[in-house]
């Protein structure tokens, strides 16, 4: 983890060497603050002249004492001047960190497939991306600086103290071995508090996610007090874990200090003696007893510290752990010609599986000529969207390929890819931006011209022309403000402006009435000429005006042919047919539609 760290650190080793210089500047003028006052005690109170060589003038009580006065102000100012500069150069440093990671986490999370993401958390991933990022700035800024600056510290104090009484310093410094037993005892303990205390967290973060995005079901089925239940169900063990990690630390804190408290006792009794036996000078044993707080300091500092990295370390790891999975989407590195893709998509053997021995794809081959329209139907769960999911590898087969114009597509970089493709999915996804950028979210450079063409081909411009600031009005989370059937032709408008020449429609028309539907299917109609074009059928007309339908059932194709060949075959097609459509009064058939 550390060379993974390293690596962020890296593009600013410049500051961060400049911030550890202010660090070692720091700790000189640390060292220095106690000098005024000895000089006061041992030579302005006691009359003894100052052996520093100065003029008999300036050896004075009075010139010594303002000599003093003006060196503590100088100390301080210098002091104080030096530490702002440190924490604006820690905190640029360390947010910049936090910057990059977030950057590299976020992009690999677009990058992962569907596949990784239906078996993780929003919340969670959430959590990691907003909160788990800023622990790299607690490692490094916030672990690695005060730690320099303790170790700075300590080291001049050593120097110092072991010249005014080696048998004082020694004794101070005995407590170090318990200290360092007391962070070894603690450190296991302290990082799997801090891990249960960010797993909870980030399932507090689900809780919330998951409930806001269906918050519409939970208060059409009254489900309020039970959400609200769940939520404060994981909030208490967000609680508890949180508590947990503070009265650790908190233990751990009070035992560095009650250690510390015995070194001092311990100090100061011995010190007091050397005084009365004129080994030191009372100037001495105050500087000693000074430095003496200030050596405890940057101890307390690295074991308090380290119980703080512990914490941050954790968060690093659950951001390094989401860095480090592999994508299962490889990236190829053919593209496709300017002119695009002629259109011919082949399954040659295709298998795919979500989870293990559980197939839902089964040896499919079926080859689509360029500009054919092709209707995918059967019951529920057969594999029909995962079907289409392929082209766009959305998923990649367990086994078998897919082939568009002869080349297998694992060979395409997936943005030149994707961009032979206009989709229309389900559930009809609407951004909280204007409805204008919603329409040219797959071509944002579009003219409003276009936009409004495509618009009136979905048959949803006269519904935007009403809105109260057109094309530019901006329409609630998750289209809020929009009905189903609006949100979805908005989709049909944004695939339509897309103009690619593949174009998968899953159910287009499922959530509008049938006068909307024929208005909208000939808007499709001018859309698919020329396209090959793949339907996830719900409904007849759909069905009716493709060039060929596939049946599917249980992963398998069963039947395929024209809407009149399957019908007069009797088959599994023809059975489904009479069931979800059925014979009107007049022997006709019905519209009541093919569920996916």
């Amino acid at each position: 983890m550390l060379k993974k760290v390293l690596r962020y650190l890296g593009p600013y080793r410049f500051p961060f060497l400049f911030a550890l210089l202010q660090v070692f500047l720091m700790s000189g003028c640390e060292l220095l603050k106690p000098w005024p006052l000895k000089i006061v005690i041992d030579n302005v109170l006691s009359g003894k002249p100052l052996q520093w060589g100065l003029p008999p003038e300036y050896n004075s009580p009075q010139s010594l004492l303002l000599l003093a006065a003006f060196g503590l102000i100088v100390v301080y100012v210098i002091l104080g001047g030096i530490t702002l500069l440190n924490n604006y150069t820690t905190i640029k440093i360390g947010q910049q960190m936090v910057n990059d990671m977030r950057r590299d986490l976020y992009g690999h999370l677009q990058r992962l497939s569907l596949a990784f993401h239906s078996r993780r958390q929003v919340g969670d991933l959430l959590y990691r991306v907003t909160a788990d990022t800023y622990a790299i700035q607690s490692l490094t800024m916030n672990g690695v600086f005060p730690i320099a600056t303790a170790l700075a510290l300590l080291i001049g104090m050593f120097i110092v103290m072991l010249k005014i009484d080696w048998q004082l310093t020694l004794l101070s410094l005995s407590v170090c071995p318990v200290l360092f037993l007391s962070i070894s005892l603690m450190s296991k303990r302290i990082t799997s508090a801090a891990t249960l205390a960010r797993q909870q967290e980030s399932e507090v973060y689900s809780v919330v996610q998951r409930a806001m995005s269906a918050i519409r079901i939970i208060q059409a089925f009254t489900k309020e007090e039970e959400e609200h239940r769940k939520f404060m169900t994981a909030s208490n063990l967000s609680l508890g874990a949180s508590l947990r990690l503070y009265t650790l630390q908190t233990f751990y804190s009070g035992i560095v200090n009650v250690v510390m408290a015995i070194g001092t006792a311990f100090v100061v009794w011995v010190g007091a003696h050397h005084v009365m036996s004129g080994q030191i000078t009372v100037g001495e044993i105050i500087i000693f007893t000074t430095y003496l707080a200030s050596l405890y300091a940057p101890i307390n500092t690295i074991c308090q510290t380290w119980g703080l990295v512990q914490g941050a370390k954790v968060g690093v790891e659950r951001v390094f752990e989401i860095l480090d999975v592999e994508r299962d989407i490889k990236e190829g590195t053919r593209t496709f010609p300017a002119s695009g893709t002629k259109g011919e998509v082949v399954w040659e053997d295709v298998a795919f599986q979500y989870v293990s021995e559980q197939p839902v794809l089964n040896k499919i081959n079926l080859q689509v000529r360029p500009g054919e329209k092709i209707a995918i139907v059967g019951p529920t769960g057969v594999g029909k969207s995962t079907l289409v999911s392929l082209i766009p590898r959305f998923y990649d087969p367990c086994s078998g390929r897919v082939l568009i114009d002869g080349t297998d597509i694992r060979e395409f970089q997936l943005k030149s890819l994707r961009r032979q493709i206009s989709m229309v999915l389900q559930p009809p996804l609407v951004f909280p931006v204007s409805v204008r950028d919603n329409i040219a979210y797959g071509k944002p450079e579009a003219k409003i011209e276009d936009v409004i063409t495509a618009a009136k081909l979905a048959r949803i411009h006269e519904t935007i022309d009403r809105l109260p600031e057109k094309y530019e009005t901006v329409v609630g989370e998750q289209g809020a403000t929009l009905s189903e059937g609006e949100r979805q032709r908005i989709t049909i408008a944004r695939a339509i402006l897309r103009n690619a020449p593949i174009l998968i429609l899953d159910e287009p028309t499922s959530s509008v009435d049938a006068e909307t539907e024929a208005l909208i299917m000939e808007g499709l109609e001018q859309l698919t000429a020329g396209r090959t074009t793949f339907i996830i059928a719900h409904r007849l007309s759909t069905v009716r005006k493709a060039d060929r339908i596939i049946v599917l059932r249980k992963g398998d194709i069963i039947e395929q042919g024209s809407f009149e060949q399957l019908v007069n075959a009797g088959g599994p097609f023809g059975t489904l047919y009479q069931s979800q459509f059925g014979l009107d009064d007049s022997g006709g058939h019905g519209n009541r539609g093919i569920s996916r």
